[in-house]
């Protein structure tokens, strides 16, 4: 008898179960995680669209990440924290939320936060993504990570302020007016020039030559994260005046923002400086921020530098500096933007970028240029045989044509005459060919060039 007192009940009926916390059901149902996917989603298609352009350079992916988090996901925080502000009362349980024993700044967070936790973490992602998909092409520098913070915090600021607009103003086209007022606004600030542009989500500076101070986005971020504390404290807490406190942080903010002016960038130094190939004549050299491009120039440049083998009077390399060239010097063609010459660290069309070269070493960029005569049909040779393009022969054969059949005598005679030169210098021994070269690069200044000093073909 005692044994069977002693025996536990195994019968008795289990004890409540605890209830899990509001939050957790918050963060883990409802809106918030897709809003977060939508915002990645929304966010990996318009950086995947225009991949070409950023990935061969740090500078351009930090703005295209900015770009796209402030301008695409900005308003779609802003939209859904007014869409889950306005949830209450379209429920009709707003009264019923107001009767519970947690007061209305903790209903608020509890309610705001996970969604401004899943947009934040959405950006992480996408940032941490492109990070990736943009590390095999970019040249080291120009990373400006403080810059990511910045944008998150604005994230999460239109997460915040869109929430209380929702709760203010609950009604159903709420959401989609203030993105689209957010677009705009934000549009007119990026292009906005003085104070408007400084206290913008996106100071407008050139990636390729400047760097952008580590302290400004930071700066940024206080300035968007105080006004949404105080749009948050004005509508939920019990003690209102706790606003003037996050407000008199942002004004602090926007005193300063306001004052840094050509101080929030600053000249990246590898702008002035180069990298150069030394097996090359001429050398190749190409911008210090876009070091990671030089070997992929010289390769497209191979053939010029084959042809060019043995011949002298050469300019002594190309360059690629914001500057005109020296006397001595070449100008490399153009390797920004990106996603026209260059995408993804590769040249698109090597005959094409080979002739751009030799055009700007053969043909200078003269203020008066000369009229056409026979040093125009030589140089036309030299840059024909230096850098043969199927296009640059499609396009003489298609001027062939048009001057036969517009009986223009005079157009057929000078393309005859180019032809004729052209045929005589590939026809030309090496030995012979390489001479002719020589004497053909000697003037110094090609803009001041005589028929004399050009030797004939």
């Amino acid at each position: 008898m005692t044994a069977l007192l002693d025996r536990p009940a195994t019968d008795a009926p289990p004890g409540p179960s605890r209830a899990p916390h509001p939050f957790r059901v918050e963060l883990l149902r409802g809106l918030a995680p897709w809003a977060g996917l939508a915002l990645f989603l929304t966010l990996a298609w318009a950086l995947i669209a225009k991949s070409a352009n950023w990935q061969g350079s740090w500078g351009e992916t930090t703005v295209a990440l900015r770009m796209a988090g402030v301008m695409l996901g900005g308003p779609l925080a802003l939209a859904a924290g007014c869409w889950q502000g306005a949830r209450e009362r379209r429920r009709r349980t707003d009264e019923l939320r107001a009767s519970t024993a947690r007061g209305p700044l903790a209903q608020f967070m509890t309610a705001a936060l996970p969604l401004a936790l899943w947009v934040l973490a959405a950006y992480a992602v996408t940032v941490g993504a492109a990070l990736l998909a943009g590390a095999p092409y970019a040249s080291p520098g120009g990373l400006a990570p403080t810059v990511f913070l910045s944008t998150g915090a604005v994230l999460v600021a239109c997460a915040l302020t869109g929430h209380v607009v929702g709760a203010r103003l609950p009604w159903r086209l709420t959401a989609p007016v203030l993105a689209v007022a957010a677009y705009g606004t934000f549009g007119l600030s990026m292009n906005a020039s003085g104070v408007a542009g400084l206290l913008g989500p996106i100071p407008g500076y050139s990636p390729d030559v400047e760097l952008l101070a580590w302290w400004h986005p930071l700066l940024t971020a206080g300035w968007f994260l105080s006004l949404a504390a105080t749009a948050v404290l004005a509508h939920a807490a019990r003690r209102r005046r706790s606003a003037l406190i996050t407000l008199a942080v942002a004004a602090t903010a926007a005193l300063v923002l306001s004052g840094t002016g050509d101080t929030m960038t600053h000249r990246d130094p590898r702008a002035g400086q180069q990298v150069c190939t030394t097996t090359t004549t001429p050398q190749i050299c190409v911008n210090a921020t876009r070091a990671a491009l030089l070997p992929e120039v010289t390769k497209a440049l191979s053939g010029l530098t084959d042809r060019l083998k043995g011949v002298g009077n050469l300019p002594t390399r190309f360059e690629d500096l914001p500057r005109r060239p020296h006397a001595d010097e070449a100008e490399l063609p153009m390797l920004t933007p990106y996603g026209w010459t260059v995408v993804r660290g590769k040249i698109a069309d090597h005959d094409q970028y080979a002739w751009e070269a030799v055009t700007q070493m053969v043909e200078a960029d003269c203020a008066n240029p000369q009229a056409p005569g026979r040093v125009e049909i030589v140089d036309r040779a030299v840059v024909r045989y230096l850098a043969p393009t199927d296009l640059q022969d499609s396009m003489r054969e298609h001027h062939f044509e048009s001057a036969r059949a517009a009986d223009d005598r005079a157009e057929l005679r000078r393309l005859a005459a180019e032809q004729k030169a052209y045929d005589h210098l590939r026809t030309m021994s090496t030995a012979d060919r390489r001479a002719w070269l020589t004497r053909y690069f000697a003037p110094a200044d090609r803009c001041a060039r005589t028929e004399s000093e050009v030797p004939a073909l």
